[in-house]
């Protein structure tokens, strides 16, 4: 990465460079021992990170250079100079780790701070603050800001400075960690002929310049942006990833288990694990809902003996340690499950497999948990005619070609990719049934 920084573009004795997040100084200390190999001047640095430990370490580390200075203050609350050069690996923290006051200011004071988003995208839009116009900025990041729509803020930022290189690295560069590392170098002051794209397999390729803040995974992987018509979202009530409880140790009973009680609050249920082929697996296990037929959150009155079961101490604690329970009341799920369109005919997926496979929930009475995305025709009498097509060669390759790959090149499926499939002229007339409500709000049967 510090290689990556100063290539063709060396740092002089003025130049100053920035590590958010610095940790022990592992950055520092490349960039050092880059100087003296090439018999350079050490640059100004600053590390910052928040972690008081982490900074007393670094400042012992490097107190033989005067150039080096790290300070112990919050990176995304703090006001800095700018810099010629940005290096790191920003924290992955996610926003369920956050406080309720954190969430706000964030949201506040960072455009990146958008639906359920985490700190590397912030550590991202602070560090582009800080870079001079012509800095250039090398990061080591989770790749997924590629292409989920929570990130799509950010890569309207990157676009506006210019994506120089982007590096897939190994799986396994983070000991025990699946992060699908990604590391991204930012050049405001290179060419606009493109970006090199390093695959993980070790090919090199140069792709347009990337402008769009859609998913960028079709740019990257050169895949055709053309399509049909017509696509899935076109055809289908609602696409979706299943029911998230946030507690499923909690709510998930096996079916053989349960008692009369507990019967009417009880629905068969499937993760995504469980769907090896293109046949619907017999669902072994239940999902007990505290909500009734239309999606609505029961009194904690009407519970009964689901009640008495959440009530028990242990399970209660493990209810009320949720962060949704700030907002919520105690005994509800992470998400209210939409069971108007849940409990109708269904395809279902998993959401990561060697190649998509779909089944078909004909009775509609699966609640899919959320390794398990669900699809919910409007015409429901063609529902296999549907399926047929999603299990199709067509098909699977145009999902390659637009998922992301997760390990061992297996295919992470998502919703927001599901819904822009195209669908062959012979399904195009499912799209019939379909209009928007006058407010644009959603879709009904015509």
């Amino acid at each position: 990465m510090v290689e990556k920084l100063f290539r063709e573009r060396p740092p002089g004795a003025d130049s100053t460079i920035l590590d958010p997040g610095c940790g022990p100084g592992a950055f520092v200390a490349g960039v050092i021992k880059w100087c003296q190999r090439h018999d350079r001047a050490i640059p100004s640095m600053l590390g910052v990170d928040s972690n008081p430990v982490h900074t007393a370490y670094s400042r012992q580390r490097f107190a033989e250079y005067a150039s080096v200075d790290v300070t112990a203050c919050d990176f995304l609350s703090s006001t800095f100079r700018t810099f010629d050069y940005v290096i790191g690996n920003p924290p992955y923290v996610s926003i369920t780790s956050l406080s309720d006051v954190e969430r706000s200011r964030y949201r506040r004071t960072y455009e990146t701070a958008s639906g359920r988003f985490d700190l590397y995208l912030l550590f991202f839009e602070q560090s582009l603050r800080l870079l001079k116009p012509n800095g250039r900025l090398v990061f080591i990041t989770p790749e997924k800001y590629l292409y989920v729509e929570t990130a799509s803020p950010l890569r309207r930022l990157l676009s506006r400075r210019g994506v120089e290189e982007l590096h897939f690295l190994s799986e396994e560069t983070f000991e025990g960690l699946v992060t699908y590392p990604l590391v991204t170098t930012v050049d405001g002051g290179a060419s606009a002929s493109g970006t090199c794209v390093i695959e993980r397999s070790g090919g090199r390729r140069l792709i347009r310049p990337l402008v769009n803040q859609t998913s960028w995974m079709p740019f990257i992987r050169e895949a055709s942006q053309k399509s049909s018509v017509v696509r899935l979202e076109d055809v289908a009530l609602r696409i979706s990833c299943g029911v998230a409880t946030g507690a499923d140790s909690v709510f998930l009973l096996r079916t053989a288990a349960l008692t009369p009680d507990l019967a009417p609050f009880a629905h068969p249920t499937i993760a995504g694990r469980e769907i090896s082929s293109t046949e619907l697996p017999s669902s072994e296990w239940s999902l007990l809902l505290p909500y009734d037929a239309d999606g609505r959150l029961l009194p904690e009155s009407k519970l009964g003996g689901l009640g008495d079961r959440l009530r028990d101490p242990a399970r209660r604690e493990v209810l009320l340690g949720r962060y949704c329970v700030g907002s919520k009341p105690w005994y509800s799920f992470h998400e209210t499950p939409p069971l108007k369109d849940i409990l109708r005919p269904k395809v279902l997926c998993k959401d990561i497999g060697a190649k998509p496979l779909f089944v078909v929930d004909h009775e509609g009475a699966i609640v899919p948990r959320h390794s398990v995305y669900y699809i919910v025709p409007a015409q429901p009498e063609r529902i296999d005619e549907l399926a047929e097509y999603l299990n199709s060669d067509a098909a699977a390759n145009w999902l390659r070609d637009h998922c992301q790959r997760a390990a061992n090149g297996f295919l992470r499926l998502q919703s927001h990719v599901l819904k822009k499939l195209p669908l062959p002229p012979s399904l195009e007339s499912l799209a019939s049934q379909l209009e928007f409500d006058v407010a644009g709000l959603g879709r009904r049967s015509a």
